[in-house]
């Protein structure tokens, strides 16, 4: 599977991208909002398998894809639906970029594609989110495709010595006329 966008490529993980999820997995500004405290060759090997795992699956319900730079080819990222295991017309959605591209539309870009992928592809009628309320990075990204915040769990995630408030989000179907187009970056 394969989806382009004006500046990206979402492809299906291979063997080796295992390396570049690694370099920005270790960086301390990725690490911040996660509880993990560093990320080794094993623990990212495992990542990347899984995702490469579920391309197998048939019927496929998740769909996590490679954020490739369509100009340098550089694996930067990665964003993808998983539909609920419950409820076959709702997924949520998740993305991770290195901090080396944060702050430039990369992140919306290639949610919004995915977003789009499962509302016209999959027949989705509820995509949902959550976010570390204080990674309003992430909030702002949901936000731009449309995403309304649904609540606030508070002090619901404990990690790096702190309990941690998350955001919950939420786009219907009949909420976006055409998500392809940019929603006021």
């Amino acid at each position: 599977m394969q989806i382009t966008t004006e500046r990206l490529v979402l492809r299906e993980f291979g063997v080796d991208d295992w390396r570049a999820v690694l370099d920005y997995q270790r960086d301390p500004l990725y690490l911040r909002y996660y509880p993990w405290e560093d990320r080794d060759e094993t623990a990212v090997r495992d990542f990347v398998d899984m995702f490469r795992d579920w391309q197998s699956e048939r019927p496929r319900r998740r769909f996590q894809l490679a954020i490739v730079q369509k100009e340098s080819g550089g694996l930067i990222g990665n964003c993808g639906l998983r539909r609920k295991p419950e409820n076959e017309w709702e997924a949520d959605i998740g993305y991770e970029l290195s901090p080396r591209y944060w702050g430039h539309g990369y992140a919306t870009e290639a949610a919004r594609a995915m977003v789009d992928f499962g509302f016209r592809e999959l027949g989705l009628q509820r995509v949902s989110s959550w976010c570390i309320a204080d990674n309003l990075a992430s909030a702002r990204v949901l936000e731009r495709l449309g995403f309304r915040q649904e609540g606030r769990l508070r002090r619901n995630e404990y990690f790096k010595g702190r309990w941690w408030d998350t955001l919950l989000y939420a786009l219907l179907a009949e909420d976006c006329q055409s998500i392809s187009e940019p929603a006021g970056s």
